[in-house]
């Protein structure tokens, strides 16, 4: 009797009856509604974006371990099983949950005014109204304090001049929120957030092409020309990076499952194609070489889920740490794409098509490698914690 490489690891006894709900309606919802389609978007470059949003947010996935305002108000362990499921399907249309729950309705959740809230969440969690989260700069990925988009006051108003780049959501965006340095203090201190509507003058958001990688994806670059806001557009308390950094923790934490996720289909994709492969009149999955792949890829597989469930305990707890996190996307991301590529190995020039996910999710997770903080700045951080000296410097 065969068995899954996660069914090896008897992962699912660690996993909460409610939580284990979630996710198989997820998974459910992935083979029904995406996978019959997903290579076809990828090819094409594009996705029915805000279609899939209503949907996703029928099936109460966009933020859902948010409270109130709409949201489902979930375990963090059943997020990140959710972001698992979504991503293997794809990194991009995880990337569109995660953009619109963990960086968008969570910084207005964490940061905003009353007023905000109110605004905007309940029509983000329907999936009604979708967000995008405007960080990353053209010159400015890992080192965000040396952001150039400035806001300044007019008056009563502030007024938003820069670029963002990079932008998951931002073509099809009806608020973005966007972090950018004030007159209000020096070296990263000044940074504010603020609630920007698309429809704003002076904003646009024109959509990135020729990608080869998170293809079934909108990224987009804004562009804030003179963007004139109220007053209250800004969030009201928090200054300096621990506004953005905070936010970028949750979207992290479900990279630490959602690259699981397109391990296990490049896996589970990769172990049925070897069990009908003929090669010398016998299936090569009776070749010890490939079944010392498939041995060493499942070791890594059920390994970063062990680790991910850890995490989710301890986020559910309140206890899970920024370094912990770091732990967590550095391992699962690396590992991930690893698989992705020795699973190509073993296919062989069928690898290469869409007609398996091996190679769309292989040059998805080259994004996913280096979103979100890279490797390196996620080793720095783990080392940080370790020697108590800072390197980034």
């Amino acid at each position: 009797m065969t068995q899954t490489p996660l069914e090896l690891f008897s992962t699912d006894q660690l996993i909460g009856d409610d939580d284990r709900e979630l996710r198989d309606a997820v998974r459910s919802f992935v083979g029904d509604r995406i996978k019959p389609h997903i290579a076809d978007w990828y090819d094409a470059g594009d996705l029915p974006a805000r279609e899939l949003a209503r949907e996703l947010g029928e099936l109460g996935v966009l933020g859902m371990h948010l409270e109130g305002y709409g949201c489902a108000g979930t375990s963090a362990t059943a997020y990140g099983l959710a972001c698992m499921e979504l991503e293997a399907a794809d990194s991009g249309v995880r990337s569109l949950v995660s953009v619109q729950g963990s960086l968008a309705m969570f910084a207005i959740h964490h940061w905003g005014s009353e007023e905000q809230k109110q605004q905007w969440l309940p029509r983000m969690a329907t999936g009604e109204a979708i967000g995008c989260f405007g960080l990353t700069e053209p010159d400015f990925g890992s080192n965000p304090a040396g952001m150039r988009t400035r806001a300044r006051r007019d008056g009563d108003d502030w007024v938003l001049t820069g670029n963002k780049l990079w932008i998951t959501n931002g073509s099809i965006a009806d608020v973005a929120v966007v972090w950018a340095q004030t007159d209000e203090g020096e070296n990263g201190r000044g940074i504010r957030g603020f609630v920007v509507p698309t429809d704003t003058p002076g904003f646009s958001a024109p959509k990135i092409k020729h990608k080869v990688s998170l293809r079934a994806s909108v990224t987009s670059e804004l562009v804030l020309d003179d963007v004139r806001l109220p007053a209250d557009a800004v969030f009201p308390e928090v200054k300096g990076l621990k506004g953005p950094l905070t936010c970028l923790n949750e979207a992290r934490y479900g990279i630490v499952f959602g690259a699981l996720g397109a391990a296990r289909d490049c896996l589970e994709a990769t172990i049925a194609y070897a069990a009908d492969r003929q090669i010398y009149d016998k299936s090569l999955a009776s070749y010890q070489l490939t079944q010392a792949k498939l041995a060493d890829m499942s070791l890594e597989l059920g390994k970063g889920m062990l680790l991910a469930l850890q995490l989710g305990k301890l986020k559910d707890a309140g206890t899970l740490r920024p370094e912990q996190i770091s732990l967590g996307k550095l391992n699962n991301v690396r590992e991930s794409i690893a698989i992705a590529r020795e699973c190509r190995t073993i296919l062989g020039a069928a690898g290469i098509t869409l007609e398996f996910p091996i190679m769309r999710h292989a040059n998805n997770l080259e994004s996913v490698l280096t979103y979100e903080g890279t490797s390196e700045v996620h080793q720095l951080i783990i080392g940080q914690a370790l020697t108590g000296q800072s390197a980034f410097r």
